[in-house]
């Protein structure tokens, strides 16, 4: 997937907080330790920093949503997390995206953090992000 690609899926999936632009999605890739999996139907982008994994965002497209692919996309970066040495993992996500904190807690994950009013929302207001981390 090119950072093209990438900011176009990103752009279809996100308002809060805001999706990533072409040279954002460039630069991350080129950053060590980072990595890509997905296709036309999602990605998720991330990063190993020693023995901690980072996922960085994770999209799937509109259409292809309830069907596995967030599951199918979190199990990949897990699995390259702990093969490029990583323990642990964290994302932040919108606490009030309640689809996102659905597949997150399927997945393991638990609330280890909040930044209180970390988002804009799409209509201005504060969007509190919630910090959340499991064990590989």
């Amino acid at each position: 997937m090119t950072p093209e690609t990438l900011a176009e899926l990103h752009a279809l999936c996100f308002t809060t907080p805001r999706p990533w632009g072409v040279d954002e999605f460039r630069s991350v890739l080129r950053t060590s330790g980072a990595f890509l999996h997905g296709d036309e139907n999602g990605f998720v982008l991330g990063r190993v920093i020693a023995d901690e994994a980072e996922v960085l965002t994770i999209a799937v497209h509109p259409d292809a949503r309830q069907s596995g692919n967030g599951r199918r996309l979190l199990a990949a970066f897990d699995e390259s997390a702990k093969n490029l040495g990583a323990t642990e993992t964290f994302l932040e996500v919108a606490a009030d995206n309640t689809p996102a904190l659905a597949l997150y807690s399927a997945a393991g994950y638990g609330q280890a953090g909040r930044r209180l009013g970390y988002y804009k929302g799409a209509d201005g207001q504060p969007v509190d992000a919630l910090i959340l981390r499991k064990s590989l």
